[in-house]
Order: C-alpha cells, then sequence, then structure tokens
C-alpha cells in the first residue's frame, strides 16, 4: 500500500509572506508545529479549539476586529504527526486591501495561533 503524499497550501501574510501551512485539516507554522486546524466552512481555529479567524481564498487568515457574537470552541482533532515544510513556496499573488475592520491573524495576532506546548492559554503544570 502507498501512502499519498498530502497536499500542503502555503497560507500566506497581507505582506506576502507565507506564515503558516495548510495540510487539511491541519495548520501549521515554518516549523512544521500544529498551531491550529480549518472547518469544512472554512473557519480557523487553535489547537486549544478556540476560533481565531477565516480561511480566504488568497489564502490568508482573517476576522473581524469585533466579533459580533462568539463562537463556541470546539474540540480539536488529535494531534497530527510534525510536518517537513516544503523548502522553497510560490509567491503570493496580489491580494486585495483589508477593510479598517479587518485583521490579518497571522500578521497582526500570531500569538492565537501558538504550538500546543506554549501559549498564554495553556493549561498550567500544577
Amino acid at each position: 500500500m502507498t501512502v499519498q503524499p498530502r497536499t500542503i497550501i502555503p497560507i500566506y501574510t497581507s505582506r506576502g509572506d507565507a506564515s503558516a501551512f495548510l495540510a487539511y485539516p491541519y495548520l501549521f507554522n515554518p516549523l512544521g508545529d500544529w498551531i491550529g486546524f480549518v472547518t469544512a466552512g472554512r473557519d480557523v481555529y487553535s489547537v486549544l479549539g478556540v476560533f481565531v479567524g477565516t480561511l480566504t481564498s488568497d489564502p490568508r487568515i482573517l476576522r473581524k476586529r469585533v466579533l459580533e457574537e462568539t463562537r463556541p470552541n470546539l474540540k480539536p482533532p488529535p494531534p497530527p504527526e510534525k510536518l517537513y515544510p516544503p523548502a522553497t513556496v510560490p509567491l503570493a499573488k496580489m491580494m486585495s486591501e483589508l477593510y479598517q475592520d479587518t485583521l490579518d491573524v497571522l500578521l497582526d495576532e500570531p500569538e492565537r495561533l501558538h504550538p500546543l506546548d506554549s501559549g498564554e492559554l495553556r493549561p498550567d503544570l500544577d
């Protein structure tokens, strides 16, 4: 039985930097650490199951500065194996400007997507 390689999609910031990688449904940072997951509806959640934003077709992770409704936390999928990101990625295509009420999560709030073993919302080790 042969294992099919996963398709790895670079996720860019509005500046055009590849700051995350998607191997559906898992999101990884450039070091290959798991930082979140994406639902079928393109919603992005952290490794703790907290809503972070929405994956656009650019592809970027965006969200409104002020959320009108809170989204319930989701149970994260089981942790994946470490990903080995590609050595090179294609250049980002031209991206549309963001409105004042929208922010780029990977650019403006990268701390929302952190590995499982770090981050402010991690449980204490008492």
